[in-house]
C-alpha cells in the first residue's frame, strides 16, 4: 500500500509521521527541535524538517506529504524569493499596539467591522497586525516585501523545490489553505477571498499572496515525486487528526487550553473571545483560548507534594463540587474572559472542606469550568455541539475526563495519545492521494459519560465574577 507523510512544524519542534495511506498504521516517525524565540529565521524550520524526515526514513518511498504548521506567523519574501527578515511568530507580542490601532481605525464599531469582515477581531498574533508593525517600525523591510506567506506555506514551497533565488516564477508557486489563511486578518472565511484593502492599509501595498488551494488539491510534487497537500494551520490539522466533524467540539488541555468546534457556517464574534477560523475540509472552525490549563494542575500537585497520577486519585476520591471549594484558575491572567491582570483565587473555604482531596478536585473542576466558559462563547456564536473530543497531556487524567463530561454536559471521547497535528496532515495527504478522506480508526478511543453538574459550573461562575487582581502599592 502507498505511504503518506504528515508534518507538524510547531513553535518548538518539527515532527514527521509516515503512515499507511489505507489503514493509517504508523510505520516510521522522526522529530527535531526548533530554536527558541518569538522570531526565527525560516531556514531553521527547513533544517529541522530535513532532520526529522531523515529520522523518519525520508520521502523516497512516500506517495504524498502534507504540512501542518503554527498559525499566524509572518514570512516576508523579496522579489527573488529570499526571506526579508526573521519570521515573527504567533507569540511575538510587539504587534499588540498595531492590532489595537487597527480596531480603533475602523471606528466606534471597529470590533464588529473586523469580526464581520474576517471572522475575528485583530490581536497581536494575526499576520495583518505584524505587517502593520513592520511598516511602522521597519519601513525598508516593508518596502522590500514582494510576497507574504505563512510558516506552513513556506515549508510546502520548499518541499516543492523552491526557495531563495526562485524569482517571480517561484513566488507565483506559493500556495496556502483556507484554515491557515483564516488566521491572517486579511482573508474572509465567509467569502473565501483575500481582502487587498486590508493589506494596503497595514503594509502600504498589496504583496503577492499564496494561491488558495481546495481541501483535496495538490500544491505540486517533491523532487522525488510525492504529491504535496495543501497543508493546514495547527488547530485545523489537529481536527483532521482526530477526525472531528460538524457537531464535534475539540478541547485541548496543554499549557494553555483550546476549545474549537467544527461548524457548517462561518461565525462572527465582536467580543473577540471567539476567532472565526475556517477548517481544512470546507467547514469552519470557531475557536476560543484559555491561558491556564495543565500548569495549574502541575502547581496544585507540587503544593500537595504529589505527582499528577496521585493528584488524579485524590480528585476522584472527593465528591463532585469538592464540598463547595472552588478554584478560579486565573494564575497567569486570562484570555477567556479577557482579564489579563487577574490572578487565581480560592473560594468557599471551610474547616470541613479544606482537604487535599477537595483541593485536587477543585483544581480539576476549575480547569473544566474555565474551558466551559470558552465553550459558552462558542455556543453564543450559534455553534451546536453533540460531543467533546478531549486531547492534550491532561486528557489522560480520569478526573479531568469526568469533570469535562459533567461540566460540558456532553459525552467525551478521548482518542489514543498521538501526534494529532502530524497525524492530521498525514490524513490530508492520504485524501489528496486517493481523492477521499480515509476513515482511519485504531479502535482505542475511550468514551466517558458523567452526570451533568450545572451546579458546579454555576458556583464557579459566581466565584469568577470578581476575580482577584494584583495588589496595588
Amino acid at each position: 500500500m502507498p505511504l503518506v507523510a504528515g508534518v507538524d512544524s510547531s513553535t518548538q519542534s518539527c515532527k514527521v509521521v509516515i503512515r499507511d495511506a489505507q489503514s493509517g498504521a504508523l510505520l516510521r516517525e522522526g522529530t527535531a527541535r526548533h530554536p527558541a524565540g518569538t522570531e526565527v529565521d525560516p531556514e531553521a524550520w527547513w533544517t529541522a524538517l530535513q532532520e526529522a524526515l531523515a529520522a523518519a526514513g525520508g520521502l523516497a518511498d512516500v506517495a504524498a506529504v502534507s504540512v501542518g504548521g503554527q498559525q499566524h506567523g509572518m514570512v516576508c519574501l523579496d522579489e527573488t524569493g529570499a526571506v526579508v527578515r526573521p519570521a515573527l511568530l504567533w507569540n511575538d507580542v510587539r504587534s499588540a499596539g498595531a492590532a489595537e490601532q487597527m480596531v480603533a481605525d475602523a471606528g466606534p464599531d471597529g470590533a464588529r467591522y473586523w469580526a464581520d469582515s474576517t471572522g475575528s477581531v485583530p490581536v497581536a498574533a494575526f499576520t495583518a497586525a505584524k505587517l502593520r508593525w513592520l511598516a511602522e517600525n521597519e519601513p525598508d523591510n516593508a518596502a522590500r516585501t514582494a510576497a507574504v506567506c505563512l510558516p506552513h506555506d513556506w515549508l510546502s514551497w520548499r518541499l516543492a523545490g523552491y526557495g531563495p533565488g526562485s524569482g517571480a516564477e517561484g513566488l507565483a508557486a506559493l500556495t496556502t489553505d483556507r484554515s491557515d489563511a483564516s488566521g491572517t486578518g486579511y482573508w474572509s472565511p465567509a467569502n473565501g477571498e483575500y481582502l487587498p484593502e486590508v493589506l494596503k492599509q497595514v503594509l502600504g501595498h498589496v504583496p503577492l499572496l499564496p494561491r488558495l488551494l481546495g481541501p483535496l488539491e495538490a500544491a505540486g510534487r517533491t523532487p522525488s515525486g510525492a504529491l504535496i497537500g495543501p497543508g493546514a494551520g495547527d488547530n485545523a490539522a489537529a481536527g483532521l487528526g482526530v477526525a472531528a466533524g460538524v457537531g464535534d467540539v475539540v478541547v485541548s488541555i496543554g499549557t494553555s487550553g483550546t476549545v474549537f468546534a467544527v461548524a457548517d457556517a462561518p461565525t462572527s464574534d465582536a467580543t473577540g473571545l471567539v476567532a472565526g477560523f475556517a477548517d481544512a475540509t470546507g467547514h469552519y472552525l470557531p475557536l476560543a483560548c484559555t491561558l491556564n490549563a495543565s500548569r495549574v494542575l502541575d502547581a496544585t500537585a507540587a503544593m500537595l507534594g504529589v505527582d499528577l497520577h496521585e493528584l488524579t486519585r485524590l480528585a476522584l476520591s472527593a465528591p463532585a463540587g469538592a464540598q463547595g471549594l472552588v478554584l478560579v484558575p486565573y494564575f497567569e491572567g486570562e484570555r477567556t474572559p479577557n482579564l489579563p491582570d487577574a490572578t487565581g483565587s480560592l473560594h468557599g473555604v471551610t474547616l470541613a472542606n479544606f482537604t487535599p482531596a477537595n483541593l485536587a478536585r477543585a483544581a480539576v473542576e476549575g480547569i473544566a469550568c474555565s474551558l466551559a466558559d470558552g465553550f459558552a462563547a462558542l455556543k453564543d456564536t450559534g455553534v451546536d455541539a453533540q460531543r467533546v473530543i478531549l486531547v492534550g497531556g491532561a486528557a489522560r487524567s480520569e478526573a479531568v475526563q469526568q469533570s469535562i463530561a459533567a461540566v460540558f454536559g456532553l459525552p467525551v471521547t478521548v482518542p489514543r495519545p498521538g501526534e494529532y497535528v502530524a497525524d492530521g496532515a498525514a490524513r490530508q495527504a492520504a485524501a489528496v492521494l486517493t481523492g477521499d478522506w480515509p476513515a482511519w480508526n485504531d479502535g482505542t478511543s475511550t468514551v466517558v459519560a458523567a452526570d451533568p453538574a450545572p451546579e458546579v459550573l454555576a458556583r464557579y461562575r459566581q466565584a469568577a465574577v470578581t476575580p482577584t487582581l494584583p495588589a496595588t502599592r
